[in-house]
């Protein structure tokens, strides 16, 4: 009677690593996608903002610390002056 005790529930142990190992391998898979979206997302807008390859590279260093990022002037942002030589 023990051993068929034991033989189940060691059954049932295999059955739960197996679970644990399945939805690790899910996890790991999310987060891949996650980290591609927001990849994705970056990319986007530093793309819209069309900063130079120059001052890209100190941007992103701030922002990986959390400091304050440097400030962009709009002409930076891609914004074209207007006409009577206000930047919009």
């Amino acid at each position: 009677m023990t051993t068929t005790k034991t033989q189940r529930l060691e059954a049932e142990i295999g059955r739960v690593k197996a679970r644990i190992v399945e939805q690790q391998g899910k996890l790991k898979e999310l987060e891949s996608k996650r980290a591609a979206i927001e990849n994705s997302e970056i990319v986007d807008i530093v793309r819209g903002m069309s900063i130079p390859l120059d001052q890209l590279a100190p941007l992103l260093q701030a922002a990986k610390r959390g400091g304050a990022l440097p400030m962009l002037t709009s002409g930076q942002l891609g914004q074209k002056p207007s006409e009577d030589g206000d930047e919009q």
